[in-house]
């Protein structure tokens, strides 16, 4: 494709790579190091004057060493005359602090946006924000991938009868709704009530799931403490085979162990950020959001609207 490039950071290389095959087009040739006292140093070893530069880099675990070589990236680009340059961030860090719930506490998925802009990024595109409104907090045009769409591509070949989607909270009802609405199945949620301070969570499940097969849906599994608690829950008021989808693989503290030790038969999740090969249980189930992005930037490079792809 004419003047269309694809730069991988450090972050997701194993993704960039798939995209970049997908759109028939090479991986531009960089070099990234670190100084000896921890700084990024980045070189792009090809000319992108005049461009249409596209950056595929997770603001993944380390966020911010990530964070900070994408912002590195990006200036580079910048400096060395790209056209246009969109941030691919399949997983936006820092999304989670959205807004101001407790007092004397930043709004760090703003500062994310700023810095982004400020480096120099025309554009953003990620997939399934954690937080919906993070996309008003850019003044450049943010195109926000369902990621949702390839899981339940996958699980819709699955064909599992008698299936209903459950939400593992009140804050999840949305993502569930729409899993629920595009399968064409019931939707429950399950309600954590918390008597007292000291006192174990109450589950309380709004919705018939007896004698059912169970879909429980979310953005990303951090600690997996909330999914694992909801499957034990549901698996004791009757729930036959629970399985779960989550776009974002944090994974983070004992998630792997939790997971294991549930009652969830199967995990699906997504490759915006590596998964640890060593570490993987057999219960999950990685899907490639490769094709998603790159059918994206196709759109995008060729100026047509990427809404059409999902």
């Amino acid at each position: 494709m004419e003047n269309l490039v694809v730069y991988s950071g450090t972050a997701t290389p194993d993704l960039a790579k798939q995209v970049a095959e997908f759109l028939n087009v090479h991986l531009i040739d960089a070099e990234i190091s670190k100084f000896a006292d921890g700084e990024t140093h980045l070189q792009i070893k090809e000319t992108v004057r005049g461009a249409d530069a596209f950056l595929i880099q997770s603001t993944c675990p380390p966020v911010n060493d990530n964070l900070m070589e994408l912002l590195i990236a990006i200036d580079a680009f910048k400096r060395a005359s790209a056209k246009r340059i969109t941030a691919v961030i399949p997983y936006y860090g820092y999304a989670r602090q959205d807004r101001k719930d407790k007092p004397r506490v930043p709004i760090t998925a703003k500062l994310v946006a700023d810095l982004l802009t400020t480096a120099g990024a025309n554009r953003v595109m990620t997939i399934d924000l954690h937080a919906g409104q993070v996309q008003g907090f850019f003044n450049i045009p943010v195109d926000e991938l369902p990621g949702s769409f390839v899981l339940l591509d996958y699980i819709s070949k699955l064909k599992i009868e008698n299936l209903t989607v459950v939400s593992p909270d009140v804050g999840g009802i949305k993502i569930a709704r729409n899993y629920a609405r595009r399968l064409g199945v019931p939707l429950a949620v399950v309600d954590k009530r918390r008597p007292a301070a000291n006192l174990s969570e109450v589950m309380n499940v709004i919705g018939d799931i007896e004698g059912r097969n169970l879909l429980i849906p979310d953005d990303m599994v951090s600690t997996a403490g909330t999914l694992c608690n909801a499957a034990i829950a549901l698996k004791a008021k009757g729930a036959l085979e629970i399985i779960s989808a989550a776009t974002h693989p944090v994974f983070s503290g004992s998630a792997f162990e939790k997971i294991q030790s549930s009652p969830i038969k199967q995990l699906f999740t997504s490759n915006t950020i590596p998964v640890d090969k060593d570490k993987i249980i057999d219960k999950i189930k990685v899907v490639s959001v490769g094709e998603l992005i790159a059918k994206a930037i196709d759109c995008i490079h060729n100026d047509k609207s990427v809404g059409k792809i999902f």
